[in-house]
């Protein structure tokens, strides 16, 4: 169970909600009604309680849970115990998240701190909430049910539509933004994009960033994140993109729907991606690369070219993964051949000693 100091409960869905809000199928002459009062892991769930299981390591946990009911894929049907409901799904973990949404809703009572500076011309939507030390700079709009956490800053002109947070001291400038987007603690959205001219004579001269960050509906940007402003033009994240913390995010990219881009991604100005482009921890992307749409970018990788829809990508520089695999395998055997051979200089010492004892010896 969730530590009650911090989560907020409901008092429980019955089978028929459960079935309905998480996408997953009763079997066949099951009480609907039945209640059930939380989420729990396989191995503390009791018999109230909704489990989960989508990975082959928890199969043997599993078998031995005690929760009443549990979501699993169709192929682990078989691990279920008997007195445990299974609740199949095509995508477990996804309903586990949409059940668990459900029992642990984020609600918040409206209110506007009076330890908080809004401005005169600012709008903010109904049901809205503004904690202590944030500020809501001139022109600032906000839709309905936003939560604005304490000392974050909307600087002039900003925008969010309907359902938006920002953490914590959080800064966001320069920037529109559609329907639910959460922008995490720390993040800086709006910023000066990196932009110098460079001169080997004159040193750097600062560039005038005058573009914007555009934020489509349902995106989240996690903490201690940064997406520049465009240098002319705009930045733009599309709907349903993920972003992780400690992301860099350079002027004027552009990433397409449901894009998921994992912590320490840095991504340099101007590429442009494609819809469901997955990166891992620590890839980086050169500049202006076009990053085409469902490609899979292995972590630590370096893209310095672009890609094509769909690959699959890993390494630095990063290649494809059939042909970065095959490198890797091909490396090993060589170093065994290595390891087993003596190498000539070994072989030559070892010959010249057992010389030298025949000569004694004669």
């Amino acid at each position: 169970m969730a530590d009650s100091r911090f989560f907020k409960k409901i008092d429980g869905l019955t089978l028929a909600q459960v079935a309905n809000l998480g996408e997953v199928v009763l079997p066949a002459n099951i009480d609907a009604h039945r209640l059930f009062t939380d989420v729990a892991d396989l191995g503390t769930a009791g018999p109230n309680d909704i489990s989960w299981a989508f990975i082959a390591k928890v199969r043997s946990d599993l078998r031995q849970t005690k929760a009443g009911a549990v979501i699993v894929p169709e192929k682990f049907l078989q691990d279920v115990p008997a007195g445990c409901i299974a609740l199949v799904s095509q995508d477990a973990h996804r309903s586990y998240g949409l059940i668990a949404s459900a029992f642990y809703p984020q609600t918040f009572k409206a209110d506007i701190s009076s330890r908080a500076f809004v401005d005169e011309t600012a709008v903010i939507g109904e049901g809205s909430r503004i904690e202590a030390g944030a500020v809501i700079g001139p022109n600032v709009e906000l839709g309905a049910r936003c939560y604005i956490h304490s000392n974050a800053v909307l600087e002039a002109g900003v925008k969010l539509g309907d359902d938006c947070i920002v953490g914590a001291n959080a800064t966001v400038s320069h920037c529109l933004a559609g329907n639910k987007v959460y922008i995490y603690p720390g993040a800086q959205i709006g910023q000066d994009g990196f932009g110098f001219a460079m001169s080997p004579q004159k040193g750097p001269q600062k560039v005038p960033q005058l573009g914007r960050v555009i934020i489509g509906n349902d995106v989240e940007i996690g903490a201690n994140t940064t997406v520049d402003r465009g240098a002319m033009g705009d930045t733009v994240i599309g709907d349903g993109t993920r972003i992780d913390n400690l992301v860099q995010v350079a002027h004027n990219v552009k990433l397409g729907r449901c894009c998921v881009m994992v912590s320490q991604v840095g991504i340099a100005g101007s590429c442009q991606f494609g819809d469901f482009v997955v990166a891992g921890g620590q890839v980086g992307f050169a500049g202006h690369l076009n990053i085409g749409t469902g490609a899979q970018i292995a972590a630590q990788s370096g893209l310095m070219r672009d890609v094509e829809a769909g690959a699959v990508m890993m390494g630095s520089p990063a290649i494809q993964h059939k042909e970065y695999m095959r490198q890797v395998l091909a490396l090993q055997q060589l170093t065994k051949k290595k390891e087993a051979t003596p190498s000539f200089s070994l072989k030559l010492f070892i010959h010249t000693i057992i010389s030298q004892f025949q000569k004694k010896g004669n």
